[in-house]
């Protein structure tokens, strides 16, 4: 049942109804060559058969989609995971003190995760493609044009126009999942934010064993032009579902009672529609209505914690692993396999997510990235690098999944019309993440020293599993167990 002001249908804002009845559609059960063109064994599974529609609509499998997105991710993932490599070589080149190239990585995070939310304002109303070809342009010269600094300010001002890109192509390619499976965002969108994480391991070994003034230019051009390269072409594949592509038009009322069940991790069954997917079943929130919910901020804080708790490690595992005088081999393995060990979390746990209780494995997941992180101390005072390589992996493979668990909760509760929108304001508490790991982390080391800093990060993580349990759906949700809607 709608009220005022919201948007209940999906994706079209206008749609009346909650519920998708499986009846309404003559091609709801796909053609038995639409489920051989999909590789998702469970496309029908809950009624609706995504897969066969997708089919319909694209002429091939949605799984192209998240292919392209996930590519794309893999491309621009240098940005993030390759930094604490090439630092010193740009700090050598340059001749200026490390420490200067502190805030470098703050502005990354800054403009990546500012940059989201227009480009999902723009990606929900006029599609993935101007804005991607757009993000190759900034994405790729970014890179490039690094190889031909010679003055701080163009650092920071290439960076930063890179990571304006980075988000552009962030956010298109999470949402690319969510838009196209509804049935299997956990999954999907690990596939894409895997890539994100995984996708720069190759290019880390390249990167260490060039990294001196003479060789490093050419690393960085050759890196930029593979970023250029790879985010065009996606930028001429990936597109949007039609907005009837899911036909709830005419489906009639569905219930308020809809089941949270594995997915939202709240409320029982309707047998309406309870089987739906909840970002299709529920109401679909327009920006200004999540924002005023109480979920929308305890998310944002839980964001926060997580987001300084995981890029910490990332942004200081080599210089970590320095200060405790472990070998050069011992950095060069934790900056090596952490982005798989992030990439392969994304990919398992968003699966996991997809069959179990959402809210129980987020809290698992963000309590023991915090034991791991102040197990990686232990490591680190002891002189193990096994254990400490062991540790990064075990730290990383927990935390990492925040950027598959916050996106898919975040369309469970507030529908997937607006997904790119919404998922971009609540990515800004990236930001916050970002200049706790770089000028607050810096500041910390030197007055309190590497050890009270990591422990401080794995207490935020820990904080952060256990806010997990007091999140239910929005009032007026049409979710199961939300709260009266008077108390909003």
């Amino acid at each position: 049942m709608s009220e005022p002001g919201e948007s209940s249908g999906y994706p079209e804002s206008d749609a009346e109804g909650s519920a998708v009845d499986s009846n309404s559609d003559p091609d709801a059960e796909g053609s038995p060559a639409d489920s051989e063109s999909d590789p998702d064994p469970e496309g029908s599974s809950d009624g609706i058969d995504y897969a066969g529609r997708a089919v319909d609509v694209l002429g091939f499998s949605r799984w192209w989609q998240v292919a392209a997105a996930a590519g794309m991710m893999a491309a621009v993932s240098p940005y993030q995971y390759v930094w604490s490599s090439i630092e010193q070589p740009l700090a050598n080149s340059l001749d200026i003190a490390l420490p200067a190239l502190g805030a470098v990585f703050s502005f990354y995070v800054v403009f990546q995760s500012l940059s989201q939310f227009p480009a999902g304002k723009w990606r929900d109303s006029r599609g993935p493609g101007a804005i991607t070809f757009l993000a190759a342009l900034l994405a790729g010269g970014g890179y490039i044009g690094l190889a031909y600094a010679t003055s701080l300010w163009q650092l920071y001002l290439l960076y930063s126009l890179g990571a304006v890109g980075v988000g552009i192509v962030y956010t298109v390619a999470v949402n690319t999942a969510v838009k196209w499976f509804p049935d299997r965002t956990g999954l999907t969108t690990g596939v894409g934010t895997m890539a994100f994480a995984a996708g720069s391991a190759l290019v880390v070994p390249y990167v260490r064993a060039n990294a001196t003034v003479a060789a490093y230019s050419d690393v960085l051009r050759n890196v930029g032009i593979g970023i250029l390269v790879v985010t065009l072409v996606g930028s001429f594949l990936l597109q949007d579902p039609p907005k009837d592509w899911l036909d709830r038009h005419g489906d009639g009322e569905g219930s308020e009672e809809g089941e949270g069940g594995k997915n939202g991790g709240d409320g029982g069954s309707n047998a309406g529609d309870g089987a739906l997917a909840a970002s299709i079943r529920g109401r679909n929130y327009t920006t200004r209505e999540m924002l005023s919910t109480w979920q929308f901020w305890l998310l944002y804080a839980m964001f926060i914690a997580m987001a300084s708790a995981d890029l910490l490690v990332i942004a200081n595992v080599v210089r970590f692993a320095e200060n405790f005088g472990l070998a050069a081999l011992v950095a060069t393995l934790s900056a090596t396999l952490l982005p798989v060990a992030a990439g392969v979390s994304r990919l398992v746990l968003g699966e996991v997510i997809d069959r179990f209780d959402r809210k129980r494995v987020m809290a698992g997941s963000f309590v023991l990235a915090g034991l791991f992180r102040v197990g990686l101390v232990g490591a680190g005072q002891t002189g193990n690098g096994s254990v400490f390589i062991a540790f990064v992996l075990g730290a990383m493979f927990f935390s990492s999944p925040l950027f598959v668990y916050f996106p898919s909760l975040l369309t469970d509760y507030y529908g997937a019309a607006n997904s790119s929108g919404n998922y971009a304001v609540l990515y800004t508490a990236k930001v916050g993440g970002g200049v706790f790991s770089g000028a607050v982390t810096g500041y910390l080391v030197a007055t309190l020293g590497w050890t009270p800093t990591f422990v401080l990060g794995g207490g935020l993580a820990v904080a952060a599993g256990l806010a997990v349990f007091v999140l239910r759906p929005p009032s007026g949700s049409g979710l199961g167990s939300a709260e009266p809607a008077a108390a909003d």
